[in-house]
């Protein structure tokens, strides 16, 4: 009833075309790979494999699929937990049917997409753990940041620091933020002014 009602508003956007529906977080798997669609929605209590795990396999397998979050649940736990899988979008199955047509047109470009009623929470619950964390969050950035000097991709830099992707994306996205560059590029030039690499990256 659920994927129904998903595919019926899914099915007003005549941009939109539903390639497959899957069960559990196994077949959406093995679906995400047969079809290699732009999105794919995962509910997170999905049988056999969740859809947090199921968000965290792709990515570690480098699966260029935009993913959303859609669940019952807003929990500030969720929104954070699936963001740091790599999840590109978090929306709740009571949330306005256009709601879903947006984080899917947004997902779907490239960018991101939370649902309103979680945003707020979601954001807060990100700034009270990097507050209880602030030497592990900084440590982190550092380590980043010397990572982006070198030029690897994020996916890259996750492999080598045992990170998930979603998680170097928000750690780049916070160090070009207090660096105030604009690119990588710039990044790349302060990592190296501050010692962090040994030559300029070409």
């Amino acid at each position: 009833m659920v994927r129904a009602g998903v595919r019926a508003s899914l099915a007003r956007d005549p941009q939109v075309e539903v390639v497959a529906e899957a069960s559990d977080g196994h077949e959406a798997i093995a679906l995400t790979h047969r079809h290699r669609p732009d999105v794919i929605l995962l509910d997170i209590q999905m049988p056999g494999l969740d859809g947090l795990t199921t968000a965290a396999r792709l990515h570690r397998e480098s699966t260029a699929v935009g993913v959303i979050m859609l669940t019952t649940f807003g929990q500030d736990e969720y929104v954070i937990r699936a963001l740091e899988e790599g999840a590109d979008g978090f929306l709740l199955k009571a949330d306005d049917p256009r709601e879903l047509l947006n984080g899917v047109r947004a997902v779907g470009a490239g960018g991101t997409y939370l649902s309103p009623r979680v945003a707020g929470r979601g954001i807060a619950g990100l700034r009270a753990h990097r507050a209880a964390h602030p030497h592990r969050s900084l440590e982190r950035e550092r380590e980043v940041l010397a990572g982006v000097g070198t030029g690897p991709s994020n996916a890259e830099i996750a492999s080598r620091l045992h990170l998930v992707e979603g998680t170097v994306k928000a750690h780049v996205s916070a160090v070009l933020a207090k660096l105030g560059a604009r690119n990588r590029v710039e990044a790349a030039i302060s990592a190296y002014e501050a010692g962090l690499v040994p030559s300029v990256p070409r």
